[in-house]
C-alpha cells in the first residue's frame, strides 16, 4: 500500500485538502470542548469512567488536531495513526461507546 507519492505528498490527496482538514479540526475541537465542559458524559452507569473509550477518544482527538492543522508525519506508521482516517473512525466510535454507557 502506497502512502505517499514520489514527491512526498500523502495519498490519497483528497484526504489532505482544506475541507477535509477543517472537518478534522472542528470535530476534534468539539470533542475537546464536550470533554472539558461536560465531563459527566465520560462516566458510565457504574460510576466509573470508560477508560478504553477515553483512550480511543483522546487518540481520535489528537489525530484530528494533527490532521486539522495540516501536519503530515513523514513516517508511514505515524501517518496512519495520526491521519484523517484514524481521527474520523475513532472519534465517532468513542462517542457511541460513551453514549452507550458501557465501562
Amino acid at each position: 500500500m502506497r502512502t505517499s507519492t514520489d514527491d512526498g505528498a500523502p495519498t490519497p490527496r483528497s484526504l489532505y485538502t482544506l475541507p477535509a482538514r477543517v472537518v478534522s479540526l472542528l470535530a476534534a475541537g468539539a470533542f475537546s470542548l464536550v470533554m472539558t465542559f461536560y465531563p459527566q458524559a465520560l462516566i458510565g452507569e457504574s460510576g466509573a469512567p470508560a477508560h478504553a473509550a477515553l483512550l480511543l477518544s483522546m487518540w481520535g482527538i489528537g489525530a484530528g488536531f494533527v490532521h486539522g492543522v495540516g501536519f503530515v508525519p513523514r513516517h508511514a506508521l505515524l501517518r496512519l495513526l495520526l491521519g484523517p482516517i484514524a481521527a474520523w473512525l475513532l472519534m465517532p466510535l468513542a462517542a457511541v461507546w460513551l453514549a452507550a454507557g458501557q465501562p
